[in-house]
């Protein structure tokens, strides 16, 4: 194998990604390939969206990205296409070996890669400051990291001192797979002023019927998207009858790729959630939500 030699300028960018790897760049990355889309958003909120090259075939947010080329999937992507994009920089999300394959391929062609996992604000925060630092953009990614800040400031300053809903969010319907402790969903259950009722220290956490119902939420919240694309409504079943959820009225449905995806929406995914648990404390918010109660 033939190892690429890096030549190492005064200018030269270092940053250690989250798999405790050193990505170095010669200088601010101008052609970026994201393997992830939360990736794109965080560009596009640092006004970076013409340095993206490329999309993966899940990629629709913001509208424009869809304008350019295909290059596969997150877990599967185009390895020879992204090669042939000649970019400088590919951000890719962890978290699941598969991902790390493509990762490993485009490393041995001399393409820095960064990889990231994330399962909370703090953790999303330091990802978009070493994107900031990747791409030249610092100050543009701190302003915005200031900006998510200061939104979820203002949410907490009017939440309730006392009392926390109890929460389940659904990953997907079909052989039950809901929101650990370990996922972003339970960090924006947290700052809207909710409890995650599924305990277990795992991102996602597979449940049986019983399960649920011995979880009893009072709130209960479907993602629809890629991973859940036609949610089965949990008032549908005569067995659910009796969560707290359902008696209540407490039934939603959210966009996937706000919730489960780490980025800068996720703080509008905390302005809704907290809408939604206090509509009388932020009635701005609820009214956003009357398009995801469930019918």
């Amino acid at each position: 194998m033939i190892v690429p030699v890096i030549t190492v300028h005064a200018d030269s960018i270092r940053i250690t990604d989250d798999r405790g790897q050193v990505v170095l760049l010669e200088r601010p990355a101008r052609r970026v390939v994201a393997l992830y889309g939360a990736f794109n958003e965080i560009l596009y909120g640092m006004n970076l969206g013409d340095r993206i090259v490329a999309r993966t075939k899940a990629d629709r947010v913001p509208p424009q990205i869809c304008e350019l080329p295909c290059i596969g999937t997150h877990m599967r992507p185009n390895v020879e296409r992204i090669v042939g994009m000649q970019p400088d920089l590919v951000l890719q999300m962890g978290g699941r070996s598969a991902a790390l394959q493509s990762v490993q391929a485009l490393e041995r062609f001399g393409i820095p890669v960064a990889v990231f996992h994330v399962s909370d604000f703090v953790q999303l925060f330091a990802m978009i400051n070493k994107i900031g630092d990747l791409t030249g953009a610092g100050k543009e990614a701190k302003a915005l990291v200031a900006q998510m800040r200061r939104r979820l400031e203002a949410v907490r300053q009017r939440l309730p001192k006392n009392g926390s809903p109890q929460v389940f969010f659904e990953v997907r319907s079909g052989n039950l797979l809901a929101a650990g402790q370990k996922s972003i969903v339970n960090d924006i259950i947290l700052h809207a002023g909710g409890k995650n009722c599924v305990t277990l220290h795992s991102r996602l956490v597979r449940l049986s019927e019983e399960e649920l119902l011995r979880l009893a939420p009072e709130v209960y919240l479907s993602q629809q998207g890629p991973m859940n694309p036609v949610p089965v409504d949990v008032r549908s079943s005569s067995r659910f009858a009796s969560l707290p959820a359902v008696q209540a009225g407490q039934v939603f449905q959210v966009d996937e790729q706000m919730f489960s995806r780490p980025g800068p929406r996720n703080v509008d995914a905390v302005e809704r959630l907290a809408g939604i648990l206090y509509p009388d404390l932020f009635p701005e918010f609820y009214e956003r939500n009357q398009a995801m109660e469930l019918k």
